[in-house]
């Protein structure tokens, strides 16, 4: 198997799983070895008190993001540690797009950055994850 078709068949399995991500409507845009790109369209019941997306929705999006890119080797990987920074606000019916692009993966830990965009480009959040690998695999030796 092909690092882009385990990175393809890891995707897979953790979708099947994934009730969050699935739920508020995110797709699977992009898988690849240490990289994935999640999309999802901002709804009114993602809104905060001030009429925009609320920050944890960004937050869960970067999340999933980050997650489908470090398990994409057949390791199961947890986050360690996770930080946002907000840059702009994020208006209802906006559709983001979260990519994630792996800097470090060495012995258990990998850091991952991930780039929240709108649909216009707008630059509107990062994220940056450290997995950790723990015991386990997505697919059957």
């Amino acid at each position: 198997m092909t690092p882009q078709e385990m990175a393809e068949a890891c995707a897979r399995a953790m979708w099947n799983n994934d009730s969050t991500s699935q739920r508020l409507g995110m797709t699977l845009d992009h898988i690849g070895p240490g990289t994935a790109v999640l999309s999802m369209t901002i709804t009114e019941a993602m809104s905060n008190g001030h009429g925009n997306c609320h920050g944890g929705y960004i937050f869960t999006l970067a999340d999933s993001t980050f997650a489908f890119a470090c398990n994409s080797y057949n390791q199961l990987a947890v986050a360690q540690h996770c930080s946002v920074s907000y840059l702009l606000p994020v208006r209802i019916g906006d559709r983001l797009t979260a990519t994630a692009t792996e800097v470090s993966r060495r012995g258990r830990s990998g850091i991952y950055d991930i780039r929240i965009t709108t649909q216009d480009g707008a630059h509107v959040a990062e994220f940056r994850g450290h997995s950790r690998s723990v015991k386990g695999t997505h697919l059957p030796d």
